[in-house]
């Protein structure tokens, strides 16, 4: 009888799969690999590859610290695909059996099933026990409403879990959502003192791997000098207790406020740890439900924390296997335009495009709000293929995987997938910035103008997309009063906005679309 090859996928460093729970040290045989197409298919950037290559290796040294038998592919090897690594693992060795975490990305798990096939060999997908909820649970809670929302779904799991519930099982401080508390600004002078990001030493596995990068794949985007990302499950334990202890309790209040020259705020950076299965997602909603219940934290921000893991986090990879044939083919509004540019380089004049993508190609990482309200804004507004914008979230984000990429932005960030995830699209203009940071303080462009050589373009490019999609969005009664206050603007108002609409595509973006890597 032949080996058992379990297979390892980068996103799936979690020492308590399904893998784990019958291993034998006999037949059983452990397999990673790094492949060039996972950077540069999708051009990753420089730090998200760090990231996911350095965590990688270090898992893999636990299992061979551990007496486990694996075969390890590091870019040296020269493999392209998973189906070539693969392909030369099992022409090497005698294996009977395959076996596999389902994967975050269809793709992935369509190519391992393909490869195996092509050596008649069966994968056996084991469930993946790092989610709270299941597949079959989310499949039957979706069937059974006719108008599913995410917010309904995270008080189902709220109540079946009994998390934040007090003792008569009902939602601690009466109510189950304090997102009307969770909106303020900073004010002119600015946060007060921000906690200092946790330093994380880059040991020499972690110099090595950036070693490899800059070798093979030298031309990723982005930077590579300021990496500080946690790579192991120790190391993501530090950054949980950090975060707990130095920025919970402000979390709630700022969430969604944002800064020039401050990236990180109040914010935990745990999601990149989440998602390549470094951390389960029930211990770090206990810590942060234990903060609330020791005096630590308030309840608009525990809430708050908890929605978004809980909540949205669940719902999106729900959302994901449950449309999971269509995403990429999604474009409801025919959004036709290349992405700028500016998107790979930083260098545009609007203050808040600037700083949001200077601190992806810097750390790989942008908040919630700055993702969606406005790299994601200016991409919906501008008018850019769905599956552009989604090929820059998939390669530039640090917490980037397929099943929690690819809903977040076809489906809220974009609307493409015409109200799957959110019922409206996420418009604004200008004036949304401005209330929400300081950007426009250091920008040329008025929020308050839309036509004129001031005018911002989110507020320009605002008006021409209710003027472009009027008559679809006033049969959204939650966008009907936007509608009418385009109805209301004067003739000549209309026509200066249409005229500086068509001056900015001719002029914003001069570079043209080019990926980079």
């Amino acid at each position: 009888m032949g080996l058992r090859l379990n297979l390892i996928l980068g996103d799936q460093l979690n020492r308590d799969s399904l893998l784990w729970h019958d291993v034998d040290r006999d037949k059983d045989r452990f397999w990673m690999a790094e492949v060039k197409a996972a950077s540069s298919e999708t051009p990753s950037s420089k730090q998200r590859s760090v990231f996911f290559l350095s965590a990688m290796r270090h898992f893999a040294q636990t299992i061979e610290i551990q007496g486990f038998a694996l075969h390890y592919a590091t870019l040296s090897d020269g493999y392209q695909s998973f189906t070539e690594a693969l392909t030369a693992t099992l022409n090497k060795y005698e294996i009977s059996q395959v076996r596999c975490v389902l994967p975050g990305d269809v793709a992935v798990m369509r190519e391992l099933a393909a490869c195996c096939q092509h050596h008649q060999l069966d994968i056996e997908w084991l469930s993946d026990n790092h989610f709270i909820s299941r597949r079959g649970e989310f499949r039957r809670w979706m069937q059974a409403r006719r108008q599913p929302r995410m917010e309904h779904w995270y008080r189902h799991l709220r109540q079946d879990r009994q998390i934040l519930m007090d003792n008569n099982h009902k939602p601690e401080g009466g109510q189950w959502n304090f997102d009307k508390d969770n909106r303020k600004t900073f004010g002119k002078n600015g946060p007060d003192s921000i906690p200092a990001p946790l330093q994380f030493k880059t040991d020499a596995m972690t110099r090595s791997v950036i070693s490899d990068i800059e070798n093979h794949l030298p031309d990723l985007p982005g930077e590579i000098a300021d990496f500080n990302w946690p790579v192991t499950r120790e190391q993501g334990l530090e950054q949980l207790d950090e975060f707990i202890e130095h920025r919970l309790s402000h979390f709630g209040d700022y969430q969604d406020a944002m800064w020039t020259e401050q990236p990180f705020l109040y914010h935990a950076r745990l999601s990149a740890c989440l998602n390549l299965k470094l951390l389960h997602p029930m211990e770090v909603i206990t810590a942060a439900e234990q903060a609330y219940r020791d005096g630590k934290a308030p309840l608009n921000a525990v809430e708050g924390f908890i929605r978004q893991i809980l909540g949205w986090r669940e719902y999106i990879r729900g959302l994901y296997w449950y449309y999971r044939d269509n995403w990429l083919d999604y474009n409801a509004l025919d959004r036709q335009r290349d992405l700028p540019g500016f998107y790979w380089n930083a260098e545009t004049d609007m203050t808040c495009m600037c700083q949001s993508v200077k601190q992806v190609l810097t750390y790989g990482y942008g908040h919630h709000i700055q993702r969606l309200m406005v790299t994601g804004l200016f991409s919906l507004l501008w008018g850019v293929k769905p599956e552009q914008i989604h090929r820059w979230y998939l390669g530039m984000f640090i917490d980037a995987v397929a099943w929690v990429e690819v809903p977040n932005t076809i489906g809220m960030s974009q609307y493409a997938d015409g109200g799957i995830v959110g019922s409206k699209p996420y418009i604004a203009s200008g004036a949304y910035i401005k209330r929400m940071s300081n950007y426009c303080d250091h920008c040329r462009f008025n929020p308050k103008q839309a036509s004129g050589d001031q005018a911002c373009p989110f507020t320009t490019l605002y008006w021409s997309f209710i003027d472009h999609h009027r008559d679809w969005l006033s049969r959204n009664p939650r966008l009907g009063m936007q509608v009418r206050n385009w109805d209301n603007k004067k003739d000549d108002e209309k026509q200066a906005i249409r005229e500086r609409t068509n001056w900015l595509y001719q002029h914003l973006d001069q570079s043209g679309y080019k990926e980079q890597g």
